[in-house]
């Protein structure tokens, strides 16, 4: 069955990270383009961006959090003190400024959500291309997120931009011809390309892709994955040496599932 949605995969065509633009594989409207990472050369696991913005939203984050905290202890002495006010009237100040405070968390929570502190890239040491990609990000309560994505062509650009994320993982894709020439995965396998862990590794969600017909995917979260993510695309690294653009797998090769992907459990 063919896919219903398009997809732009990778490049990410305002990251000059990734300029120069590479090829696209022209297909029907039904089909979209897809397009892989381009070579470079980089030490495995150096983080090579940093959110500017990572301490304005811990300290809002902070400041939230204390200020609801401060609210919470203070609404039943309001109901405690002696006070010419009748009660309808305190409950009515008592309910807004928790209402009021509770919602300016819940924003700064969904605004910070996916903001991404650090990123880095893994290379394949056989071929130098990037063969993980890997973000952090922030909860309400400071804990880290860290997500990684096991093949880039699951990594796509919000176009538009939605709220405060650019990019997010692709909920159907379409893999390039180069790949569908060859032998592509199974109708009917599943692939996990993205998990979540916390601080210590611990699992809290994965994104799964199940191949259909003709290298189409579509994906599914089970348990919870941080999904759409909120990077400052004109900060990135400017010093990678980029190769000749082609695709990140060597020319001849025909896996029969995305570089980096991993059998589901």
């Amino acid at each position: 069955m063919l896919l219903q949605q398009s997809l732009r995969c990778l490049p990410l065509r305002s990251t000059r990270l990734l300029a120069p633009r590479l090829a696209v594989y022209p297909h029907s409207r039904s089909e979209g383009t897809v397009a892989s990472f381009p070579h470079v050369s980089i030490s495995p696991d150096k983080v090579v961006y940093r959110g500017p913005l990572t301490g304005t939203f811990k300290r809002l984050k902070v400041f939230s959090l204390s200020s609801l905290t401060l609210c919470l202890t203070m609404a039943p002495v309001m109901f405690a003190i002696e006070t010419n006010l009748p009660f309808s009237a305190r409950v009515f100040l008592a309910s807004t400024a928790v209402g009021t405070s509770c919602v300016s968390t819940a924003v700064i929570a969904w605004a910070g959500r996916s903001y991404v502190t650090a990123l880095r890239f893994t290379k394949s040491p056989t071929t130098d291309a990037i063969e993980q990609v890997e973000l952090t990000t922030l909860t309400l309560r400071l804990r880290a997120r860290i997500t990684r994505i096991y093949d880039p062509l699951f990594l796509v650009p919000i176009d538009p931009p939605s709220g405060f994320a650019k990019w997010e993982l692709a909920q159907l894709v379409l893999l390039p011809p180069h790949l569908r020439a060859g032998t592509p995965p199974a109708p009917g396998t599943e692939e996990t390309v993205a998990e979540t862990t916390d601080a210590h590794n611990r699992v809290l969600g994965r994104w799964i892709v199940r191949w259909g017909e003709n290298g189409e995917g579509a994906c599914r979260e089970e348990g919870r994955v941080v999904r759409y993510f909120n990077v400052h695309e004109e900060l990135l690294p400017r010093f990678m040496e980029l190769g000749s653009g082609g695709p990140a797998l060597p020319a001849g090769s025909t896996p029969t599932v995305p570089s980096g992907a991993r059998a589901a459990p």
